[in-house]
């Protein structure tokens, strides 16, 4: 061996002793995703002290809220499956970083410009990482990798607006301690991203893959039709609660504190976060109609709480929602990224993400429409008696086809006429 060849095994060696272990790369994926979704609600306890400060309507909340839905589904469409022809880290690389300038940029926001500004970056990082995030947690492990893409989103959800009241409510420099945390946090995981080892080889077609393009494996097609219901159910709940919720709590409460406007998104994504370790043997169809139920009862109980003025019973109903919620989502996962090649994983996540972050900010923004010209409990039955509906449909659908009997086909008969016996198949 010369001494080239020597240095450059030295080399490899070195590099191969920092690298992280699979089991820490994935969790390290898992906690980003985590992370990018807090990112995404931490500003939630914190709009109506914008709102008081900087005087805008609950339209200007909605629509703060709305357009990182709408740059999420830009970034998902366009660079979505991205990681499946460059590689996962690269992708997740850059994802953190633009976070991280987020992070900055509301931590020094001193207008609605600044926020929204925040906001379309907080977009493109999230939309841009999901879908390399999920297919890196399943090219590591597709058992646990499915579960995590279920779980993950809502954990960092609710996260983000408990930790954010929390820390808004108590502690000093609201509007700045809680991206500070973020953006350290941040940082400590983009070191992660560069000592892991990459999951997914280079192949051709990456410039071909940003062409925004809705397309499924004709294997997912099915399940993701009876799934979208559901799916829309549920993150049309979250985005009413990321977006009004507070106004709502505030409603309901008389009490404007960030800590009580941050804990009933808290409280719906937490019990859908739960769901997922609860119900993980249970089968994927199983767990949509629970949740489809839960979420039907759920909202059922928070209108009812709405007219009688309880507190309590609005938050209980928000746990039984959440857990439709989450049901709903991580049957939907568990159903269709399973049946996707490694090659369309990042592809197929994006696609459900898609769906489901539609469903987030389009209904919000509609919401902050109808709260202007009617009143916040007027507009959240409006808004929960669509949900119902939805998750009526959802659990029909699901219904129906656990019913429906599979079709048989008869084997054709090959006999030949000139044949002394001809043997038919039996029907």
């Amino acid at each position: 061996m010369n001494s080239k060849s020597a240095v450059s095994e030295n080399n490899r060696a070195t590099v191969q002793t920092f690298q992280l272990s699979p089991a820490a790369a994935f969790y390290l994926l898992a906690s980003i995703t985590v992370s990018l979704l807090a990112g995404s609600s931490a500003p939630t306890p914190m709009y109506p002290l914008y709102q008081a400060e900087w005087g805008f309507s609950p339209i200007t909340v909605t629509v703060i809220f709305g357009v990182y839905a709408v740059v999420f589904l830009a970034a998902l469409l366009s660079v979505g499956a991205l990681s499946d022809h460059v590689g996962r880290r690269p992708v997740v690389l850059v994802a953190v970083i633009l976070q991280a300038v987020a992070v900055v940029i509301l931590a020094r926001a001193g207008s609605i410009t600044a926020l929204l500004g925040a906001r379309v970056v907080q977009g493109l990082s999230a939309g841009g990482a999901v879908g390399a995030l999920g297919a890196g947690m399943l090219d590591l492990d597709k058992a646990k990798g499915t579960l995590a893409n279920a779980a993950s989103p809502p954990i960092g959800t609710a996260t983000g607006a408990l930790g954010a009241g929390l820390l808004v409510a108590y502690l000093p420099d609201p509007t700045r301690l809680v991206y500070i945390v973020l953006l350290a946090i941040l940082l400590v995981q983009a070191i992660g991203v560069v000592l892991i080892a990459e999951t997914s080889p280079r192949a051709p077609g990456a410039l071909a893959s940003l062409r925004p393009r809705l397309a499924l494996p004709p294997k997912t097609r099915r399940p993701m039709l009876i799934a979208m219901p559901a799916l829309v159910a549920g993150w049309a709940l979250a985005g009413f609660y990321g977006s009004l919720g507070p106004a709502l709590i505030a409603h309901l409460t008389g009490s404007d504190s960030p800590a009580l406007g941050g804990l009933a998104l808290f409280i719906l994504t937490a019990s859908a976060a739960l769901a997922v370790p609860l119900l993980r043997s249970t089968p994927p169809r199983t767990v949509m109609l629970i949740g489809t139920i839960a979420l039907l009862t759920g909202v059922a109980i928070t209108l009812l709480a709405t007219t009688a003025s309880s507190e309590a019973l609005f938050l209980a109903g928000t746990a039984i929602a959440g857990v439709g919620f989450g049901g709903g989502f991580q049957g939907a996962i568990r159903t269709i990224a399973p049946l996707a090649a490694p090659h369309e994983r990042a592809g197929v996540l994006s696609i459900i993400y898609l769906a489901s972050y539609l469903a987030l900010g389009l209904p919000a923004i509609l919401a902050g429409v109808l709260v202007v010209h009617g009143s916040i409990l007027s507009t959240s039955r409006e808004y929960g008696a669509t949900i119902m509906l939805l998750a009526a449909l959802a659990m029909l659908g699901l219904i129906v086809q656990r019913q429906r009997p599979r079709r048989r086909y008869a084997p054709t008969s090959h006999c030949n006429p000139a044949a002394s016996a001809c043997v038919k198949p039996v029907p």
